[in-house]
């Protein structure tokens, strides 16, 4: 409307300076020899132009008003083009005030309706694989990594264990030479298992997904090797006791199906199926690539529009509330999809190739009335895995004492595993997660324990987990975008753990 009004002063303008000029010629031919101005002529005059303007008037903005209406459609047409390229302005980022100021000002008047352009919904599915192809860079470095960490897993703790129980019976010095093996074990689970895949981790610079592939089968085959030598070291002890003449030392065959088998506790044999269903495996493995793209999809859509301009806004206590909230959808989708790509899907899909019977990979940990029936459900086969060979074990070594240290350790082991996970999957330090676990974690389990079976509990343990998943991704998602926007020179030890989220500021 203002530019219509500054359009319209212009024109009466025009028509004054026009009528001046007019006023002047005329005036000029019609003054008599002697000097005299004709008074009447002139008033006339005048009036017929006046008369005139007012009828042009309306013709002159009747154009103006329509060339106004072209630049307002065009201007609706270049917004429409931009959501379609994926700018801020349709983003689900509640923090872009003045985007969502400018995408106002762009609507069109009021008289005039809705006006109908070509665009986008805003949930509609994104077949460009840009970020997922970047997520599983570098595959072909992580699978030969996995292949080594297999191999050595599958040589090294057999060869080891085999070679002291077959000497076990033989030697003068049995503690001294347990002590030896014992030593290189560890040697080779914190050496070749634990340093050797991080460093090609770090060394290659492998992106996000495949540095989970490559960390988190390093943490599968170190609990694997625990669980074969601590389940077959009594054995050997006992035998040698009772002055057995044979050895029991598990066949390569017993040890390789247990490197594959969808557990964490080694058994020389587990109950079988009778048959294995092909198409049931190929429906697992197509339902996990269901879950990964819905995933890809969730952080396509609703995880980076959030948090790609998040800090051009100063931090605030209201930015962090309203980041947090919009994170908890995202982050109980990804929880989900996760859970069921992963404890069903994937190990159910092993288990029917392997003809493997128990298939109590989780419980109904959705009807937890506490948290510590949510911990002992939700994933049954690392808790089992941290029963026997933390909890249990710890209470052996204290001669079954301090219970409750004994938990606090489980919980400690837990979360420092957890938290090296997504610090190297991430290429940063950022506890949150060991935070949340390690404290408020541990205070739920001894507050809102087995005792609770009331239905509201239920209902507080589904309100804390949600809150958590969106504290955590609105966290990590604001550090790691952080490190990508504010990136430093040199950067030192201190600024690999130092959070950048805390510091950074930065515009487009």
């Amino acid at each position: 409307m203002s530019l219509r009004k500054r359009l319209l002063k212009s024109s009466n303008h025009a028509e004054e300076e026009e009528e001046g000029q007019r006023d002047c010629t005329e005036e000029s031919q019609e003054t008599p020899s002697n000097g005299r101005v004709d008074l009447k002529q002139l008033i006339s005059k005048k009036i017929q132009l006046t008369a005139e303007a007012e009828e042009l008037k309306p013709f002159f903005m009747k154009e103006v008003g329509s060339h106004f209406d072209d630049f307002v459609t065009s201007l609706i047409e270049k917004s429409a083009s931009l959501d379609n390229g994926g700018c801020a302005l349709t983003s689900f980022s509640i923090f872009e005030g003045d985007n969502n100021h400018r995408a106002k000002d762009l609507r069109a008047p009021p008289e005039h309706g809705k006006i109908f352009v070509i665009r986008r919904s805003v949930l509609e599915l994104v077949l460009e694989f840009n970020l997922m192809s970047y997520a599983f860079g570098k595959l072909t470095i992580a699978m030969w990594t996995w292949l080594t960490m297999f191999m050595c897993t599958l040589t090294v703790p057999y060869f080891l264990f085999q070679r002291w129980a077959r000497g076990y019976h033989r030697t003068a010095h049995p503690v001294v030479y347990s002590f030896i093996h014992c030593f290189l074990f560890v040697v080779f689970q914190t050496g070749v298992l634990g340093i050797g895949p991080l460093y090609v981790v770090l060394a290659y610079t492998l992106p996000p997904a495949s540095r989970c592939i490559v960390i988190l089968e390093q943490i599968r085959f170190i609990m694997k090797a625990h669980s074969f030598v601590r389940e077959n070291v009594p054995r050997v002890l006992n035998s040698a006791k009772e002055k057995s003449g044979t050895v029991p030392v598990p066949t390569v065959n017993q040890y390789l199906y247990f490197l594959f088998a969808p557990t964490l506790i080694y058994r020389d044999n587990y109950p079988r199926t009778p048959t294995v269903r092909w198409g049931y495996v190929t429906m697992q493995f197509a339902q996990v690539f269901g879950c990964f793209f819905y995933v890809y999809y969730i952080f396509e859509r609703l995880c980076t529009p959030l948090f790609r301009n998040i800090k051009q806004e100063p931090f605030s206590a209201r930015v962090l509330i309203l980041c947090i909230f919009n994170s908890i959808l995202p982050g109980v989708l990804i929880l989900f999809l996760i859970f069921f790509a992963f404890l069903h899907c994937w190990l159910n899909a092993f288990a029917e190739m392997l003809r493997f019977g128990d298939r109590m990979f989780y419980k109904d940990w959705w009807n937890s009335t506490s948290y510590s029936n949510y911990y002992r459900t939700w994933n049954v086969v690392v808790h089992d895995w941290l029963y026997y060979y933390a909890y249990k074990d710890f209470l052996w070594f204290f001669t079954k004492r301090f219970k409750t240290a004994a938990m606090l350790a489980v919980f400690a082991v837990s979360a420092v595993v957890h938290e090296y996970a997504l610090a190297v999957c991430l290429s940063f330090f950022y506890p949150v997660l060991f935070v949340l676990f390690m404290f408020f974690g541990m205070a739920f389990n001894f507050i809102v324990n087995d005792s609770r079976k009331r239905p509201i509990w239920n209902v507080l343990m589904w309100t804390s987990l949600f809150a958590g998943n969106g504290v955590l991704l609105c966290f990590y998602s604001q550090e790691w975008y952080a490190r990508q926007h504010c990136p430093l020179k040199n950067p030192t030890f201190l600024d690999y753990i130092r959070p950048r989220s805390w510091t950074c500021r930065y515009v487009f």
